[in-house]
C-alpha cells in the first residue's frame, strides 16, 4: 500500500530546522513538496482500488511563453510507466495551448502534479523573460546575472532556463556547467572598492586572469564614467594590450545607465580612437530599456532582476480522459486537445542537458 505509507509518512513528518530550507532531491522525488491534497487523494483512491485508473492529463499555460523545464520533468518521472507528448524546450506557445500530455495510470504521476507544474511554470517564466530580452537585443549579447535574485537552490534552474530562452551566457557557475558552458562575468564593485582605484583593479585583473578571457572593466565606481572609460582604454593601449569592453552599471541613485550616457561614452571613445572597445550595460534592465540602450550604442546587456522575477505564466493540469472516455471539469472541453507541435518523448532519459 504505497500511498497509504506515503500519506502516513507526510502526516507524521518531523523536520529539523537546522538545515537549508530548500528541498533535497530525495524530498522532491518522494512527493514531499507536493500539495497535501494530492497525496491524500492518492491514498483515498488506493483505498477504493481506483489509484491505477487509466487517464490522460494535459498541461496548458495561461499566457504566451517559451517552454522550458522538460528535462527536469523527465528526470522526475524517469522510473514511471507512462507516455509523454511535449513541446521542445525553447518552443514558443500561445495562451491556453497544450504544452504537455501524459498518458498513464494515475498512480504514476498524479501525486506529483504540484511538482510537475512548478517545474514547468518556473522554468518557462524564466525562459520567456530571457527571450523577451534577447528579442530587443537582436544580434547583440545578453548575459543573465539573475542568481542573486532567487534562492540559491533554484539559481541553476533559473539560469539554465534563461539559456533555453535565448540568453547567450550566464554568470552562475553550476548553471553554466550543467549546460556545458563556461560561466561569464566581469568584475564587482567590491573588487574595485577594496583596491580603491579602477585602474589598479584593471591592472591586477589583466595580470592574473586567464589570457583567453576578454578584458572588461567596470568604470562607474569612483569617477565620471566617460573619464574612467578613457583612462582605462588609454592604459591598455599604452601597454599594447586589448581592452575588450567597459561596463556601465550606474546605480539608480545617480539615474542609472541612460541612452544619453551610452551615447556620450560611445562618442568619446570613438573620438579617442577606441572604436573597437565595446560597451556593456547592466543594472535594472528590462526589454524596453534594452531596446533604448541598444539604439544608443550598447553592445552587451547584463540582465538580472527582470529574468529572475518574471512571473506571468501559470501552468494548469487537467484530466481529459478517464478509462478512454472524454471527461473533464465544467468550463473545459472533454477529450484530447489537438496540438500538432507536441512530440512523443521516446525515452524518459532523452539526452538530458
Amino acid at each position: 500500500m504505497y500511498f497509504e505509507n506515503l500519506y502516513n509518512k507526510v502526516m507524521n513528518l518531523e523536520t529539523d530546522n537546522n538545515r537549508l530550507f530548500s528541498a533535497t532531491h530525495e524530498e522532491i522525488l518522494s512527493g514531499l513538496t507536493s500539495d497535501i491534497y494530492f497525496i491524500r487523494s492518492a491514498y483515498l483512491l488506493e483505498k477504493v482500488n481506483k489509484i491505477d485508473t487509466e487517464v490522460v492529463a494535459e498541461i496548458f499555460a495561461n499566457d504566451y511563453g517559451v517552454f522550458a523545464g522538460l528535462q527536469e520533468v523527465l528526470f522526475l518521472l524517469k522510473d514511471k510507466h507512462l507516455e509523454i507528448e511535449s513541446l521542445k524546450e525553447g518552443d514558443e506557445f500561445e495562451p491556453y495551448e497544450v504544452v504537455m500530455r501524459i498518458r498513464a495510470k494515475y498512480s504514476q504521476f498524479g501525486y506529483l502534479e504540484t511538482v510537475i507544474l512548478g517545474i514547468l511554470a518556473s522554468s518557462s517564466n524564466w525562459a520567456t523573460a530571457a527571450r523577451l530580452c534577447k528579442n530587443e537585443a537582436k544580434d547583440k549579447v545578453v548575459l543573465s546575472f539573475g542568481a542573486r535574485f532567487v534562492h540559491p537552490a533554484v539559481a541553476p534552474v533559473m539560469e539554465r532556463a534563461a539559456l533555453i530562452g535565448g540568453a547567450d551566457d550566464v554568470s552562475c557557475i553550476l548553471a553554466a556547467k550543467l549546460y556545458k558552458k563556461q560561466p561569464k562575468g566581469t568584475m564587482p564593485h567590491a573588487f574595485i572598492i577594496i583596491l580603491n582605484d579602477t585602474l589598479e583593479a584593471a591592472k591586477i585583473y589583466d595580470q592574473f586572469v586567464e589570457k583567453e578571457l576578454p578584458r572588461i572593466v567596470l568604470v562607474d565606481t569612483f569617477k565620471d564614467e566617460v573619464e574612467e572609460a578613457i583612462r582605462i582604454a588609454k592604459y591598455f593601449k599604452e601597454m599594447g594590450k586589448n581592452l575588450y569592453a567597459i561596463r556601465l552599471d550606474t546605480p539608480k541613485e545617480r539615474g542609472r545607465v541612460t541612452p544619453e550616457l551610452v551615447k556620450e561614452v560611445r562618442a568619446k571613445l570613438d573620438l579617442e580612437g577606441f572604436k573597437d572597445v565595446k560597451i556593456v550595460v547592466s543594472g535594472g534592465l528590462d526589454p524596453e530599456r534594452i531596446r533604448l540602450l541598444n539604439q544608443a550604442g550598447a553592445d552587451i546587456f547584463g540582465v538580472g532582476s527582470f529574468i529572475a522575477s518574471y512571473n506571468k505564466i501559470q501552468m494548469t493540469m487537467d484530466l481529459k480522459m478517464v478509462n478512454d472516455k472524454p471527461i473533464t471539469k465544467r468550463g473545459r472541453i472533454p477529450g484530447i486537445t489537438h496540438n500538432p507541435k507536441l512530440q512523443k518523448i521516446k525515452s524518459l532519459l532523452t539526452n538530458p542537458i
